[in-house]
This record gives structure tokens, C-alpha cells and sequence, in this order.
């Protein structure tokens, strides 16, 4: 197989951080040129508009569902290691997390994944989005955020196994998994064809939604060859991976490398490919100090929201929903629910009530 070739080439560790790069400049590449974007997927549906961005979002989405859950009842991928599904999960941290995030994303314009993305193609707003994005993450996880992000989670806990599968609730196979994921793919090629949504915004987010199953049958497929290395059983997620590459930067050299440690710099380079082929790579700033708070203030609670709900829009609405992680779904709902609040109490004019239009043209699909 070609994964023993690899292992066998360059080394388990060396394997799983090159799968990571792989994916990851895929991943940005499909991202950037679909513009996924779960933020502005929110706003189209609070707003009631039709521009396309939702049904993007639900491409990427039913995708993922239908090839993990294929590929799980294929007998090709086993998620019940994977810490979604195995460890001992936070509700607690899932509805409050997910509601931090979902008010940073909307105050920084953008999800985690968004940000990098959009750092790639020299959106220096999103530059310093991510930087303290990332500080914030790692302040979470082991730094002076650390014991708040412990204390919320302890709150309300579930046990890992079957409590935290959604399939087991509800009394689903894998089979009704890719039914479900089905259902959601045939709504989003509807609206597509009806708001005619071009090219690359259907292709490049079935292409997003492939590398998140993709991720998750290659780590599995690796975690089988590993003799020496214990490779976790992961899919795509920007806040851990994030707080770990700001560490393997400030390290001293020789730092071990995993999945996560390829995925952030892969994705920025497929972001980064993508722009230079169509010539969008620009640099852009901040108009003023007001508009910077605003973004400092997002990325801190998506930083902090993120790291205490165990996953963001993608690590929790997309990859964990993929496999339904219960917390995975909660943390999704959450981010949406406190998304879509932030959005009207903020952003939404109050005086004019916005009328459904359908966009037909590449401007719908600009970055926000």
C-alpha cells in the first residue's frame, strides 16, 4: 500500500505531518476558491438572503456526512477511538464554547478556518485575527486561561462511547447516517441550480467536504501501520492545531511533528496557491482602531470558545458532525444560534428589513 511505502520511506512521524500538509493544501485550496465560509452562511440565513454562501456551507456539510459515514459502512474507517466519540466529553463547554465562538466569528468576520485562509491571499486583518487566535487557544489549553476553560467544562460532562453518539440516540445505522448526509446534499444541489451558484462555489466545497473524510480515513488508515508512534484518529480542526504550530514556531528545533503541525501551514499554502492563479492576492489592512477591536475581540472568544467546545466550526460543524459526536452537534447548534443573535444585534440594519435577492455573479462569493 502506498501508506506503508510512506511509512517505510520517511518515517511514521514524517507520514502523518506530510498526510497533514496533503490535505491541508487541498483544503485551502478548495476553501479559497469556493469562499466556504460558515460565517457568511450564518448571515445569509438569519438575513433571509440568497447568495449562494449557504448552500456552499451545506455542500461542504452533506458531503462530509455521506463520505465518512460511507466509508465507516464500507468497513474502511473505525471512529469509535477518536476523541469525539471515546473521551469523556463537556455539554457545558460545547453550548458555551460554541457560543463564544460563534460571536467571535461574527465579530472578526470570520471563522478560524476563514481567517487562515484569508491570511494566505495578504488579508493582514485576518493575519492578526489568527495570531491571537492562536495565543488565545494555547492560553486556554495550558496557560493562564487554562483553570476558567476546566472549571466551565466541569459544570455539565457526559461519558464518552455511546452516550456521545448521536447515531446510538438515535437509533440510526451508518446507513441512515448517509441517508441523512443525502437528504441535505439533494437541498443544497437544488438551490444551487436555482441560485445558479457557479463552478468552483458547488466543486471547490464538495472538494472541502472530501478532505474532511478524507482526514479522518488517512489518520485511521496510519494509526493501523504505526508501530513506534500512537497516531490519534482526528479529522480537520484549526484551534488545537493552531495553539500548536504558534508552538512549534517558539519552540526550540526538534519539536515532534504530528497531523496537526502539517494541516495549518498546508492549508495556508493552498489559500496562497489559489490566489496567485487567479491573481487575487492583495495586501489589506485595517480602516481604523475601532474596526481592529472588533477583530481582536472576535478572535479572542473564538480562540477561548473554541478550545472549551472541543472543536470550531469545522473541528465540531463539520468533522465532528460527520461521525455525530453529540457534542460535535451541540457545539455546531450553539455557534450558529449565538451567531446569527450577534449578527442581527450588531450588523443587521434595524431600520430597513432586508429583501431576498438572488445573485448570480462571482461578487457573491467575495471575502467578507
Amino acid at each position: 500500500m502506498f501508506l506503508e511505502s510512506l511509512i517505510a520511506q520517511v518515517g511514521e512521524m514524517w507520514a502523518i505531518t506530510l498526510a497533514g500538509a496533503a490535505i491541508g493544501v487541498l483544503f485551502g485550496f478548495f476553501a479559497h476558491r469556493s469562499r466556504f465560509c460558515m460565517r457568511s452562511a450564518v448571515i445569509e440565513f438569519s438575513r433571509g438572503t440568497r447568495e449562494g454562501k449557504l448552500t456552499v456551507w451545506l455542500f461542504t456539510f452533506s458531503t462530509a456526512v455521506i463520505a465518512t459515514q460511507a466509508f465507516i459502512l464500507a468497513g474502511w474507517l473505525d471512529v469509535s477511538d477518536a476523541r469525539q466519540l471515546s473521551a469523556r466529553g463537556s455539554l457545558s463547554g460545547a453550548i458555551i464554547g460554541g457560543a463564544m465562538f460563534g460571536a467571535g466569528m461574527i465579530l472578526a468576520r470570520g471563522c478560524s478556518s476563514r481567517l487562515l485562509v484569508l491570511a494566505a491571499q495578504g488579508n493582514l486583518r485576518a493575519l492578526l485575527s489568527g495570531l491571537v487566535f492562536a495565543v488565545t487557544a494555547q492560553s486556554a489549553l495550558s496557560g493562564l486561561m487554562s483553570p476558567l476553560r476546566l472549571e466551565v467544562a466541569s459544570w455539565w460532562t457526559i461519558e464518552g462511547g455511546s452516550a456521545r453518539d448521536l447515531l446510538a440516540w438515535l437509533g440510526w445505522n451508518h446507513a441512515m447516517g448517509v441517508i441523512f448526509g443525502g437528504v441535505w446534499l439533494l437541498a443544497a444541489l437544488v438551490w444551487a441550480w436555482r441560485q445558479q451558484v457557479r463552478f468552483w462555489g458547488w466543486f471547490g466545497a464538495i472538494g472541502v467536504g472530501l478532505m474532511v473524510a478524507l482526514a479522518w480515513l488517512t489518520t485511521w488508515a496510519l494509526s493501523r501501520q504505526a508501530f513506534d508512534l500512537v497516531i490519534p484518529v482526528q479529522s480537520l480542526s484549526f484551534t488545537g492545531p493552531a495553539a500548536d504550530t504558534l508552538m512549534l514556531v517558539l519552540s526550540p528545533p526538534g519539536h515532534a511533528l504530528k497531523f496537526d503541525l502539517g494541516l495549518v501551514p498546508g492549508v495556508a499554502l493552498g489559500s496562497l496557491l489559489s490566489a496567485l492563479l487567479w491573481r487575487e492576492w492583495t495586501l489589506e489592512g485595517f480602516k481604523d482602531g475601532q474596526s481592529m477591536r472588533r477583530y481582536i475581540a472576535g478572535a479572542m472568544l473564538m480562540g477561548f470558545g473554541g478550545m472549551l467546545a472541543g472543536g470550531c466550526a469545522v473541528g465540531a460543524g463539520v468533522s465532528g458532525a460527520a461521525v455525530f459526536a453529540l457534542t460535535s452537534w451541540v457545539t455546531l447548534c450553539s455557534i450558529w444560534a449565538a451567531g446569527t443573535a450577534v449578527d442581527h444585534l450588531l450588523d443587521r440594519p434595524h431600520d430597513v428589513l432586508p429583501t431576498p435577492t438572488l445573485v448570480t455573479t462571482s461578487e457573491s462569493y467575495q471575502r467578507p
